[in-house]
């Protein structure tokens, strides 16, 4: 019995502050789906956390009206902090399969959502969406340019596309990357060269193991190195700095045995 009334008390203390924690929940989880914040009149764009300057905002929803009424595709864009309709947007708008609607949340890592109709898949694929999202919506990005920008942006990007009839990968080549592919044609040349060494009297070039290496440097410098630049961007000029970084590479590798012979000659 006197074991019984601590176990009883203890049983209705976690009972009330279980009670206590719903009632102080309910309504911050109503306030993340409210269609009250809903506008009254129709409009592309709801700027709940006001990333849009508002010059900005009013260009931007001309340009998706009259681009939805050129080719039919409704692009749409929520900005949200802590409230948001939720998916009372879904009927707002009419989201359809040949709709995106653009999701920009300044609380996560990254700023950018997407929400994509099936009809967009065969013209941009589903890389083609996460390549958008970490380029535009990485923190980087958004300090560097602004969260209008990343959103303005992205969605420029998606036009573009939309009206050259598709792409496979997001157009534009970032300086970060293009290092990334500028650092691994390097490494594709240092891996050819030291693979052409030669290892035979006479032997000018040692072919045979360039080519039984060809998988490793050509992945590195066709599809890291070359590959990349190709897809995003017509310019020749990182291109031909990618193709001097391999031979330069090549080079180097190759000329190692002879510099550290002479290296110890002279020792």
């Amino acid at each position: 019995m006197q074991h019984f009334f601590p176990k009883r008390l203890l049983v209705s203390l976690a009972a009330l502050c279980l009670a206590v924690s719903v009632w102080a929940i309910a309504p911050v989880a109503q306030a993340y789906n409210n269609p009250d914040l809903l506008p009254e009149t129709q409009t592309p764009i709801i700027d709940l956390a006001n990333l849009l300057p508002k010059l900005q905002e009013e260009t931007l929803i001309k340009d998706l009206e009259s681009f939805e009424a050129e080719t039919g595709w409704k692009l749409r864009v929520l900005t949200q902090y802590d409230r948001t309709p939720g998916l009372a947007v879904r009927d707002f708008w009419g989201l359809n399969d040949k709709s995106v609607l653009l999701i920009a949340d300044p609380r996560g890592g990254n700023l950018l959502g997407f929400n994509v109709g099936d009809d967009l898949y065969q013209f941009l694929p589903r890389t083609f969406w996460v390549e958008l999202q970490t380029r535009f919506g990485n923190l980087y990005f958004v300090r560097e340019n602004g969260e209008n920008q990343s959103i303005v942006q992205s969605l420029e990007t998606i036009q573009t596309c939309l009206r050259q009839e598709g792409c496979r990968v997001v157009p534009g080549l970032p300086r970060e990357q293009w290092v990334l592919t500028l650092i691994t044609s390097l490494v594709g040349g240092v891996v050819f060269g030291f693979a052409a060494i030669p290892r035979q009297k006479g032997q000018l070039v040692a072919w045979q193991w360039a080519l039984i290496f060809s998988p490793l440097w050509g992945i590195l410098f066709i599809a890291f190195g070359i590959g990349p630049v190709v897809t995003r961007t017509s310019d020749w000029l990182p291109l031909f700095r990618n193709v001097i970084a391999f031979m330069l590479g090549a080079l180097v590798a190759y000329l190692s045995p002879m510099i550290g012979q002479a290296s110890a000659s002279e020792t």
